[in-house]
């Protein structure tokens, strides 16, 4: 009498080739993508850290009824501190380094320097701030990068919003 053999669980040598197959042309189909995925993101953290320097200052000069400003340097380092240093009101409250945020990331102007005064309105420094990453390319609508822009108005609102100008009018992101 035939003894039944017992059922082998598991994969063939070709199955397990074509699924690497499948598998390295999907990673090479969506590297290009990933790429500017991540550049965007270095773009975001950059001007994400550089609203909150500014917001942190201007929270500081309302809590501390003084001048306080935010030194952003050229490669998106940042200080905030009073203008008039003494002892309630120290010179540095808070620094990021640019090696802390991102890195191949431009700002320009840089550097720049935004002071608030005790209202929480800017002294001197208001403007545009625009953060790119040359190394990913242009902005778009000519290139994949999403380049962003943090605005501080005279009355102290800082807002981030995109530059690019072919989004609709009613997109709240654009600038």
């Amino acid at each position: 009498m035939l003894t039944p053999r017992p059922a082998q669980s598991g994969m063939t040598l070709i199955e397990l080739v074509v699924g690497i197959g499948i598998l390295g042309v999907l990673l090479a189909l969506s590297a290009p993508n990933f790429t500017a995925w991540i550049q965007n993101s270095k773009i975001r953290t950059t001007a994400d850290a550089a609203q909150n320097g500014l917001q942190l200052a201007r929270a500081e000069a309302v809590r501390l009824n003084a001048r306080v400003q935010l030194a952003l340097g050229d490669g998106a380092d940042w200080t905030v501190g009073c203008v008039t240093s003494s002892a309630t009101c120290p010179a540095s409250i808070q620094a990021r380094s640019a090696g802390e945020v991102s890195s191949n990331v431009a700002v320009s102007p840089a550097p720049v320097t935004v002071v608030f005064n005790g209202l929480g309105k800017v002294v001197s420094g208001s403007g545009d701030i625009d953060i790119t990453n040359p190394a990913g390319g242009s902005c778009a609508p000519a290139g994949p990068m999403r380049c962003l822009r943090v605005s501080v108005s005279a009355g102290g609102q800082i807002r981030m919003c995109d530059p690019d100008t072919n989004l609709p009018a009613a997109n709240l992101q654009r600038c």
